[in-house]
């Protein structure tokens, strides 16, 4: 079973997010966020980090909108900032989504992937979360937040 990483990019350089992922020899970048072709996402909007990733590092990237929260829910954590509440409601939906599946796929075919959000700390991200939920469904899964 292959590592499981993740990164926030919030307070990072390019430089210290591509030696982070080089230096951990991750192998794939799993794109998690909802919303990731914005201006504000800077060095990290969808095609360029895409093209830079994998053009100038030999690392694959992947999109999948499908493990990001909902606008709805995001939202409301933004107004309202109930972590406990965001994170039963993102519970709830990873098992409505049965996120556990292209969790199976991505760790079948890489070795070293990477969840990649936007907050700098895991802590309060739902990158944990859902790491932690592949943990669950895959016992023999280690999990790194870098």
């Amino acid at each position: 079973m292959p590592t499981l990483f993740t990164i926030g990019y919030q307070q990072r350089s390019l430089a210290n997010l591509i030696r982070t992922l080089q230096g951990a020899g991750v192998d794939a970048v799993i794109d998690i966020r909802l919303r990731n072709t914005s201006q504000l996402a800077g060095y990290t909007k969808k095609d360029d980090l895409a093209f830079l990733l994998s053009e100038g590092f030999g690392i694959a990237y992947e999109h999948h909108p499908e493990l990001a929260p909902t606008d709805e829910l995001l939202d409301r954590y933004r107004k309202e900032h109930d972590w406990g509440a965001y994170e039963v409601s993102f519970r709830t939906l990873l098992a409505e989504r049965r996120s556990e599946e292209p969790g199976r796929d991505i760790l079948k075919r890489f070795r070293a992937p990477c969840l990649l959000c936007h907050e700098a700390s895991a802590s309060k991200c739902h990158r944990r979360l859902l790491a932690e939920w592949w943990a669950q469904h895959y016992r023999e899964l280690t999990v790194a937040h870098l």
